[in-house]
């Protein structure tokens, strides 16, 4: 880790503590974007980068940032509630690559069912789904005060809450996935990465927009707009964004569900295999805000690409598609707010990504590591390329003082939007 200070010309002014070696790991507009957060009144201690942190919509992704009585949409991000799951099982990886079925290999059956039965992408349910999450919103909306102000505020984002109902239970597109994936013992585990689809993106749209214009005339930096947490703006935006969070987890506890079920089927119908067990479940966001207490103050701490890791808490670090994934137990370090990485993190755009790997590049590399790819469309396969990421391993080397690795975890199939 270091620590930045050459930006500080005040007394207002945070240093900003980024765990990499050095200055040359990070972007400079990532670094930018970050001095910009920096120079902000309301911002509590400092400004924590993880190690991979690259260029986001006016706060890099894996920023934390503690905040006074403040809370910014961006700073959450446009995905809120984005986040990860996993289960560990105990039928061996050997098993779904050996056998046999009308469909290939049972590995390649499986993902090619949970691609026909899981929508991704731009596609979503044709009929309505059952969700908790969006029907105790509309109670709490009939008999809380708060909830039916902040839904009356909110009135071009009313009929989302219909839309939701088709779209919860679906993966979506870009970087989210389901995978499976082998362990150091040779067990299959299950890992998915999911949001809260386009319900979330137009709540974040919608209270930035009305946060800029709350904001106008007192900073220059528009994508850090923000809101008073007393005011109904952000009272509004905290209700919309906690269903959002709720509708993340559903999300992706569904689709988790249907995942299991199509695996455990598959596994029991084509094999002998019949004692199924499962471990280590994890289901956590890294795009959202909380009220935390750190540096012995009550804030809103604001995690965009990163998660919470408090002391001996599990966490999931993703790596780049068809390459490796760490479990890890967070140490509670407290300078970067009991945070850590989620992921590898991008070390080029999709739009460069797409110019350099070709999809045929792309899926002879996963052919050649053994990967099965679940994919309808397959032209824009090269956004999600290994080379498009940073390395997972000099992730996990550079934030050893935040969490203890536990299980290593390599990707075999994918299923992506």
């Amino acid at each position: 880790m270091f620590i930045y200070k050459k930006h500080i010309e005040n007394e207002n002014d945070k240093p900003i503590k980024v765990w990499l070696s050095s200055i040359d790991d990070i972007e400079q507009k990532c670094l930018q974007q970050a001095i910009n957060i920096a120079k902000l009144p309301f911002i509590h201690s400092h400004v924590a980068l993880m190690p991979d942190t690259h260029t986001g919509y006016g706060m890099p992704i894996g920023g934390v940032v503690a905040t006074k009585d403040i809370i910014s949409p961006n700073m959450v991000g446009v995905d809120i509630g984005c986040g990860m799951c996993f289960v560990q099982t105990n039928i061996p990886v050997s098993l779904l690559k050996e056998t046999m079925t009308s469909n290939g290999t049972l590995l390649q059956n499986i993902i090619g069912t949970i691609l026909r039965n899981i929508p991704t992408g731009f596609s979503h349910h044709k009929l309505p789904q059952p969700s908790f999450s969006l029907d105790r919103f509309k109670a709490e909306v009939e008999e809380k005060s708060a909830y039916r102000m902040a839904f009356d505020f909110a009135k071009d984002l009313q009929g989302e809450i219909e839309n939701g109902y088709y779209q919860i239970g679906t993966l979506g597109g870009g970087n989210h996935f389901i995978e499976l994936q082998e362990d150091e013992n040779g067990m299959t585990a299950i890992m998915l990465h999911s949001g809260s689809r386009n319900f979330g993106y137009k709540i974040c749209k919608y209270f930035n927009n009305v946060a800029k214009e709350l904001n106008k005339d007192q900073i220059e930096e528009k994508d850090l707009a923000y809101l008073s947490l007393e005011s109904n703006e952000g009272s509004a935006y905290k209700v919309w964004m906690d269903l959002a969070l709720d509708f993340a987890m559903e999300n992706r506890n569904k689709m988790m569900l249907k995942t299991k079920e199509i695996f455990y089927n598959l596994v029991k119908k084509h094999t002998d295999f019949n004692h199924l067990s499962e471990t280590m479940e994890v289901n956590a966001h890294h795009n959202y805000a909380a009220m935390e207490k750190h540096f012995d103050e009550d804030v809103i701490v604001h995690r965009k690409g990163a998660i919470k890791v408090s002391f001996g808490e599990l966490g999931i670090i993703p790596g780049a598609m068809g390459s490796y994934s760490y479990i890890v137990e967070g140490l509670g370090n407290k300078d970067s707010f009991e945070s850590c990485s989620h992921g590898a993190g991008r070390k080029m755009s999709r739009t460069s990504a797409l110019e350099k790997f070709s999809t045929q590049f792309v899926i002879e590399e996963l052919n050649a590591d053994g990967v099965v790819l679940g994919k309808t469309r397959k032209k824009d396969v090269g956004e999600e390329c290994k080379g498009a990421y940073k390395d997972i391993d000099f992730v996990i080397g550079q934030e050893l003082d935040l969490v203890k690795p536990i299980k290593k975890l390599k990707t075999i199939g994918v299923v992506k939007g």
